[in-house]
């Protein structure tokens, strides 16, 4: 049969893979869902070895459903986990994620330290507690005993790749997320080395991103299904994949993903160094940075609309019509309530682990919807908030190649489109970071030469409305305005 690859995304709430043909066409796909082994309070941990059996799975029923093995693997991976390993090469932690807040009080220290704009410069990542920076320098300070022990301090991806090869190395992708790694020199950062306190050696060693390895031990390969010599991409993380298999790498095209959380990301030849507001810049190649901005608050804070306004424990099909049909009821603007979306504190381009959630502007007139609606338009704020910042810093941005969960919402969709004033271009695409692995894989093994883009085909073009986004515009201002004045009375409520 014809080549395909497999691209798989390793996430924070399942395993994706995607098997895409030479023409960009997807032949199957695979996901497994995990949940947390452990969140309470700023902790938010999971069981690596579930993780890797999710792995697994959707490797091999890719392949049962193709019916043949692929030319090549290709991996994508969420950015910023840590797992400590000891000397005998086993977990000294579970794999702490992203959304893991325990060092919110030294990310809030490095930054506004001296060494927190160097460390930001020179390793494109923002500081944090979501960077293994932070979490690193925590385990330093408040677990000294288990800290001494360190023999490796690696990722999610990194924990597989040693599984199927017996080494250790983490690709230029997803070391420029760590605030470990020196993005020009492509080699670890001495000043973030000293902050945290572990040496270079103890982690792992630095290779492109479509380094391939063709050893797997050939009772791996048996148990994946697969041919003991299959090339396997080490690939990137899920955010510069996701921007291939998306199709936005052009000038001018931003993607924009709305999961459980939000991002926007534009390429660049260059980083784009912003500080305090901490642009981050992530290496997708050799000649292709991926720079943008996330937020915290996404999906997750719809899915709080729903149960807390509507009394939906789930937010399935139905209650998600229900939630769409009553914002829908409510003229832009809210009539002047606007929302501080920051249930879980917030990133880009805030960097406040302590910002809360807020309504502003209550009166009489404003009843469920009003919440509703607002809430929506606080999280399209919030992205909005990202895009301003990057055309401030690099160039206009005219069109957003949407993906994520969030887009099968019209009605979303028209208002992301109004706010922003932006063209937004619905792709129809599996998964964007497994496709983008699976078209980073045939370039790695010399089957192109560049990213095809037939992976990520248009379903939908929304234009917005003018005449709303000059209302937008408005409460935007207001939006921007409020948290500047609401910020110390956060922090002073957080200690309550």
């Amino acid at each position: 049969m014809d080549p395909y690859v497999i691209g798989i995304d390793i996430g924070t709430g399942s395993t994706k893979a995607c098997a895409v043909a030479l023409s960009g066409a997807v032949l199957a796909n695979s996901q497994v869902h995990y949940g947390m082994l452990q969140t309470k309070d700023a902790f938010s941990e999971q069981d690596p070895e579930i993780i890797w059996q999710a792995f697994v799975k959707t490797i091999q029923t890719i392949v049962e459903k193709v019916g043949a093995a692929p030319s090549a693997i290709s991996l994508s991976s969420c950015m910023h986990s840590l797992i400590l390993i000891d000397a005998a090469g086993l977990p000294l932690t579970p794999n702490i994620t992203w959304a893991d807040r325990r060092s919110a009080a030294i990310a809030e220290a490095l930054r506004n330290a001296p060494e927190g704009k160097t460390i930001y410069t020179a390793t494109g990542t923002p500081v944090h507690a979501m960077s293994p920076l932070c979490k690193l320098r925590w385990f330093r300070d408040q677990k000294p005993e288990r800290f001494t022990k360190i023999s490796k301090a690696i990722s999610i991806k990194e924990y597989i790749w040693h599984k199927l090869f017996g080494v250790y190395e983490i690709d230029h992708s997803l070391a420029s997320a760590t605030g470990l790694f020196d993005v020009s020199q492509l080699l670890w950062f001495p000043l973030s080395l000293h902050y945290c306190g572990v040496q270079a050696t103890q982690l792992s060693t630095p290779v492109a991103t479509q380094f391939v390895r063709n050893t797997m031990h050939p009772e791996m390969a048996s148990f994946l299904h697969l041919p003991q010599e299959i090339p396997v991409c080490i690939g990137g993380s899920d955010g510069c994949l996701a921007n291939v298999g998306s199709n936005a790498l052009q000038a001018g095209t931003a993607a924009v993903t709305i999961g459980t959380s939000g991002a926007v990301r534009i390429s660049s030849q260059q980083p784009i160094a912003v500080f305090p507001e901490m642009i981050f810049n992530y290496r997708l190649d050799e000649q292709t940075f991926i720079c943008g901005g996330a937020v915290n608050n996404g999906g997750n804070m719809v899915q709080w609309l729903s149960q807390q306004f509507l009394g939906n424990p789930i937010l399935n099909t139905e209650a998600y019509t229900n939630l769409f049909n009553q914002a829908e009821g409510v003229p832009p603007g809210s009539d002047g309530l606007i929302c501080l979306p920051y249930l879980y504190g917030e990133r880009t381009p805030i960097w406040d682990e302590q910002a809360c959630g807020s309504f502003f502007g209550v009166r009489a007139q404003h009843g469920q919807a009003h919440f509703i609606r607002a809430g929506l338009e606080g999280v399209c704020f919030a992205l909005y908030g990202i895009l301003k910042k990057l055309e401030a810093s690099a160039e206009t941005i005219h069109t957003l190649h949407i993906s994520g969960g969030m887009v099968h919402s019209p009605a979303w969709m028209q208002l992301l489109a109004d706010s922003t004033g932006k063209k937004l271009c619905l792709l129809h695409t599996d998964d964007a970071s497994a496709i983008g692995a699976a078209l980073m894989g045939f370039k790695a093994i010399g089957l192109t030469n560049t990213y095809i883009t037939n992976g990520a085909l248009v379903e939908k073009i929304i234009e917005p409305n003018k005449k709303n986004h000059q209302v937008y515009l408005k409460s935007y201002a207001v939006f921007q305005e409020l948290y500047r004045a609401l910020k110390p009375v956060m922090h002073r409520a957080r200690t309550l």
